[in-house]
């Protein structure tokens, strides 16, 4: 488990440091120490990374804050769905809501939501254009919202994507097989590797036939859209000035298509939890591409019929499309500051510009598994003094994730769409569409083997020219009727 983490900053050093949290228009406000402003934060984390959160605001008010004269109240809101209901209830002022927070996290879609009631503040009216150099840049243009661009949302905290694998189910594959670690740095080498597992593990039964197990899944299906569009030359939402032109290319959606759907209806893929974490621990798959803020729940052990075996595992690179260009997942919420009174504007974004210093954002992503967001905090040297400074033990997971990460920010070009009007909803179709006809045609699949059928025959009129035409119509037009009008999420 990750120390605590408490540190003294005293004399010279401590003013300094406070000092420092000035900037932009918020020099001229003065706050009172002896007469606190207080602020509140509504989050969506829990479990570990909202206990780091908590020890990092509890730090704040006992040092920064206290000198300066801001105390930070933080309070979680469920999981982000139920963060996104509490804020579109508190801002609309439903009966029964709480007063709209001073802080809160917030994707770029409901950030953009309640740009449009005019209730955020321009951040660089506190900021210097020093202070936003420090940041990642793509980190920094996600913020940029509403046709006039002006940063609403404070980078706080970033995550990518990895491929996450059990070590212990590989390696005797690997061995019989002679697969290799290199075959999973595209999604074609993904496919084709589970198709040999599935092969694999269909000969040991040979009693049995068709009944292979699956090798992958994969978390977030919006993102295999998004980003394989990039890494194959084109932008599905192509936003500017808010509105946005859908360019679903129609090659692209079809190697989409052959490396995920046809992978997943003849059984090679699968997905059977909430989070494909849960079917690695379940032995439904070996192997998936999630979240890295998600590697902390990668299971030490797996659970089978005769008990739990435990497992090590290995972290890879996010694979990509072969010979696309390297594009990677930009993803986690930021933090936005709603609009009060100049004195609590500027105690929120003080305490953001604290939150985010190398330091504490590093102990942050040491518990929680993100980013750090300032460019020079993008670093295993960084990572580290971070850990021996602070006496921290981070589990093994973590650590290779972060490390990953940092690789990743530094050899692939970051993209995170922009927001546009009803753009959940969109994102809701790349999300839904194609893996809710997977999980259907599959079904299909596995009941025509079960009156007979061989795997191919069961699949013969499922995955082809013509099922991939009346896919990709459905899909485009979906797609544009989100994107024209609000729907219901599935």
């Amino acid at each position: 488990m990750t120390k605590p983490f408490f540190r003294k900053i005293t004399g010279l050093a401590g003013m300094a440091a406070a000092l420092l949290l000035l900037g932009g228009c918020g020099d001229k406000v003065k706050l009172d120490p002896d007469n606190p402003t207080q602020i509140t934060i509504w989050h969506y984390y829990n479990g570990s990374q909202q206990a780091a959160f908590d020890r990092l605001v509890d730090e704040f008010n006992r040092t920064e804050g206290k000198k300066l004269g801001i105390y930070v109240t933080a309070n979680s809101q469920g999981n982000v769905s139920d963060l996104e209901n509490s804020v579109l209830a508190s801002f609309r002022k439903e009966v029964g809501s709480s007063e709209p927070p001073d802080i809160f996290s917030s994707y770029a879609d409901t950030a953009y939501t309640i740009d449009k009631l005019g209730m955020l503040i321009n951040l660089e009216d506190y900021m210097t254009q020093e202070e936003l150099d420090d940041y990642v840049d793509s980190f920094v243009e996600e913020g940029r919202i509403g046709e006039a661009g002006e940063l609403r949302i404070f980078p706080t905290a970033k995550s990518s994507e990895i491929f996450m694998m059990s070590k212990t189910d590989w390696e005797p594959f690997a061995a019989a097989t002679g697969a290799s670690l290199d075959d999973l740095a595209t999604l074609e080498g993904v496919a084709a590797t589970a198709e040999a597992y599935y092969e694999w593990t269909d000969a040991q039964t040979p009693d049995i036939p068709d009944d292979g197990r699956a090798f992958y899944g994969r978390d977030a299906m919006a993102n295999l859209f998004l980003i394989g569009s990039m890494q194959l030359g084109t932008e599905l939402f192509h936003v500017e000035d808010a509105s946005v032109t859908i360019q679903a290319d129609k090659d692209v959606m079809r190697r989409i298509w052959d490396t995920y759907y046809v992978p997943y209806v003849k059984g090679y893929f699968s997905s059977y939890g909430r989070f494909r974490s849960d079917d690695v621990r379940i032995g439904e798959i070996i192997a998936y591409t999630g979240s890295t803020s998600s590697a902390n729940y990668f299971p030490d052990e797996v659970e089978t019929p005769d008990g739990t075996k435990p497992i090590d595992y290995i972290i890879l690179p996010a694979p990509i499309f072969e010979g696309g260009k390297p594009y990677a997942v930009q993803q986690g919420a930021g933090m936005v500051v709603t609009k009060s009174t100049p004195e609590r504007e500027y105690a929120a974004v003080t305490f953001l510009k604290w939150f985010t210093t190398e330091e504490n954002n590093l102990l942050f992503g040491c518990t929680s598994g993100y980013m750090p967001v300032k460019k020079d905090a993008l670093s295993a040297k960084m990572l580290d003094k971070a850990i021996a400074d602070n006496d921290l033990q981070v589990p093994g997971k973590t650590y290779e994730t972060l490390v990953s990460c940092f690789q990743t920010a530094h050899n692939a070009t970051l993209y995170t769409n922009k927001a546009f009007d009803h753009g959940a909803d969109a994102r809701n179709v790349l999300e839904y569409h194609l893996s809710d006809k997977a999980a259907a045609d599959r079904a299909t699949v596995v009941e025509r083997m079960a009156q007979g059928s061989s795997l191919d025959e069961a699949c013969a009129d499922l995955i082809g020219d013509q099922a991939f035409e009346d896919w990709f119509a459905s899909f485009t037009a979906a797609l544009n009727e989100a994107a024209a009008e609000p729907q219901t999420s599935p």
